[in-house]
């Protein structure tokens, strides 16, 4: 095994974390940040609430933030999470990473896992792309997820117009051939704020699917993506302070609940941070229309996602108190 470059960071990988949250039902956090105050929020809430915790970091995040930066604001967090008294897990992972040179510039900058999202190729190059960078990332212990199966809707730089159920009699192959680690699939979640038409009875995701997929990989550490609940409290005071956020639903708590006892042993969230301090910030230049200071909007925004996540944690996920 070659050096993990990830440790001098303090930094875990996904494999013994996903162990025991299979045996434990329940699923680790994936939360995405996107600034220094989103990652605080994070990990406050994850320390206060003893959880494990995988960091994300998708394609566009490292574009806006430096990959290098974010190197050092991943090490920031265990640092600070430390100080707090803290010991919980932390994991660094690359979201939805499109090639295997982005994948291989995360494990060589310290991410300790990594997501390759080959779901929009056609089936054989899937495997031969995700069996590149599960090759690759072992070599320094970094865990890698692959994708079967594709989302419908628009988060950051993942969009796709209709979603396509994951087969679950490819899961096998798939697994067998490409060696990696965990498996996102798609059973009815999707990505963004706008998940479900207005008006309509949102359908309950396809624990059929799932089930049938646990058969055919007993054992094996299934992801959902697109697991964002779109707290209507939120949307509202979007709405309310000037914003635009007509029709938004997500996936209900509940579902993610039954599927957090099952094989899903990670269930990603970023649009609930998104619109938690877009709420905020709007309500404070609404309120508060002459205040120009970064802190005096950003610090309560980071306060409310603190709020929110520990929520998450506490009664969705199942993740508080398994550090």
């Amino acid at each position: 095994m070659s050096k993990k470059l990830y440790e001098e960071l303090g930094l875990v990988n996904t494999r013994e974390l996903f162990k025991k949250a299979f045996e434990g039902g329940y699923a680790i956090p994936a939360y995405n940040f996107n600034n220094m105050e989103q990652l605080q929020a994070i990990v406050t809430a994850c320390a206060e609430t003893k959880s494990p915790v995988i960091l994300q970091v998708s394609k566009g995040a490292r574009e806006y933030a430096n990959q290098t930066l974010l190197r050092y604001m991943a090490q920031g967090a265990v640092q600070m999470v430390r100080a707090m008294g803290s010991n919980i897990p932390i994991v660094l992972h690359l979201d939805h990473g499109d090639t295997f040179e982005t994948c291989k510039s995360c494990v060589d900058f310290g991410f300790s896992s990594v997501m390759i999202d080959g779901s929009h190729h056609p089936y054989d190059k899937n495997v031969e792309v995700t069996k590149q960078v599960v090759e690759y990332a072992h070599k320094f212990d970094v865990t890698v997820e692959g994708e079967l199966g594709v989302l419908a809707g628009i988060e950051d730089e993942v969009s796709a117009e209709k979603s396509h159920y994951t087969k679950p009699e490819e899961v096998e192959d798939f697994v067998k051939k490409t060696g990696v680690d965990s498996l996102a699939i798609s059973i009815g979640t999707s990505h963004g704020a706008y998940k479900f038409k207005p008006g309509e009875e949102v359908p309950p995701l396809r624990f059929d699917i799932l089930k049938e997929i646990e058969k055919r990989i007993p054992g094996f550490p299934i992801v959902l993506h697109g697991a964002s609940s779109v707290p209507q409290e939120y949307v509202e005071m979007v709405n309310k302070f000037g914003g635009a956020m007509k029709g938004a639903l997500g996936v209900p708590e509940e579902q993610l609940r039954q599927a957090a006892k099952s094989a899903v042993c990670k269930i990603n969230i970023d649009s609930d941070g998104r619109i938690v301090f877009t709420a905020v910030i709007r309500k404070v230049f609404a309120e508060k229309p002459a205040e120009f200071d970064p802190r005096k909007y950003l610090g309560p925004a980071r306060a409310e996602l603190v709020k929110l996540l520990k929520h998450k944690n506490e009664h969705v996920l199942g993740s508080a108190g398994k550090a």
